[in-house]
């Protein structure tokens, strides 16, 4: 992605910054004021996935959106930090130089388990909320997320090149995403359309994929003293809602809540539902 060109029409670019913090250079979208509100894409994705769900968000809180490293407009500064412990990590790292303390963090599928990992980390503890969490073995979608093709995909020369030539594809676009159980806006599909006509994003989602290793966050479950929301779609056919209805009996202060009809973007599809539900549950002690 180029920085000047295509931010120009990304969804909410006049929130958009970037940031140094080691080793990336982070793109991130902020507003509002009062406590922290951090969202975190899932693979694949960018800040635009919040382009609804941000601004019913702000309204007393500050909102913060980051792209993962190397995805989106994030650029990567070390290409063997893209797992999971160690992109929670530097997103730690990253909250300490802006000074950032979230009394909430939002993750969707991926970004659900770097939350979840995350919230561990900061010294305030934070609520967490997951959007179809990916925390097991992906199913569905197996040309994009299953680990091991990632591997093989990540290792072989030339692969995101291949894939992303031709520009973007509003129809591989489709099949990708109605392959996760959402329908969405035709806007929508074109940004995502954008990002996967980009090498060096599908190179990084890549490399994310072939680094990630769930085991140790899935070990250390009952450990997690925040409280947390589950959000799961009925319609998810990337994540299967079993896999949050699971972590949710054995992380100690956890809900599930289930989102009839919705798929694996489910604040893409429903952002006053899943808004709602959110800012409902911040209310309650």
């Amino acid at each position: 992605m180029d920085w000047d060109r295509d931010l120009a029409t990304w969804p909410l670019n006049h929130l958009s910054r970037r940031v140094a913090s080691p080793p990336h250079r982070w793109h991130i979208q902020e507003s509002g004021s009062g406590p922290v509100i951090l969202l975190l894409h899932g693979a694949g994705a960018s800040t635009h996935t919040w382009r609804h769900l941000f601004p019913r968000l702000e309204s007393n809180n500050r909102v913060v959106a980051i792209d993962l490293p190397g995805q989106g407009f994030t650029r990567m500064g070390s290409p063997a930090r893209c797992g999971l412990t160690a992109m929670s990590a530097d997103i730690g790292t990253l909250c300490q130089t802006l000074d950032l303390r979230p009394a909430l963090v939002v993750g969707h599928s991926a970004g659900g388990a770097i939350a979840l990992d995350l919230a561990q980390r900061l010294p305030d503890s934070p609520a967490v909320v997951t959007i179809n969490a990916a925390l097991g073995r992906f199913d569905g979608m197996a040309g994009w997320l299953f680990p091991l093709l990632a591997k093989l995909l990540a290792i072989t020369p030339f692969t995101a090149v291949a894939f992303t030539a031709g520009g973007p594809n509003p129809a591989r676009a489709r099949r990708l995403i109605e392959g996760t159980g959402s329908h969405i806006d035709a806007d929508g599909l074109d940004l995502y359309a954008r990002l996967i006509s980009d090498p060096s994003h599908v190179d990084a989602t890549l490399k994310m994929m072939s680094q990630w290793d769930i085991d140790p966050l899935l070990d250390r479950l009952s450990d997690i003293t925040a409280r947390c929301l589950l959000l799961t779609g009925s319609a998810d056919t990337a994540v299967a809602p079993e896999v949050s209805a699971r972590a949710t009996s054995l992380i100690p202060a956890a809900r599930n809540i289930d989102l009839a009809g919705l798929g694996h973007l489910a604040h893409e599809e429903a952002p006053d539902t899943v808004s709602d539900h959110i800012l409902d549950w911040l209310r309650q002690d």
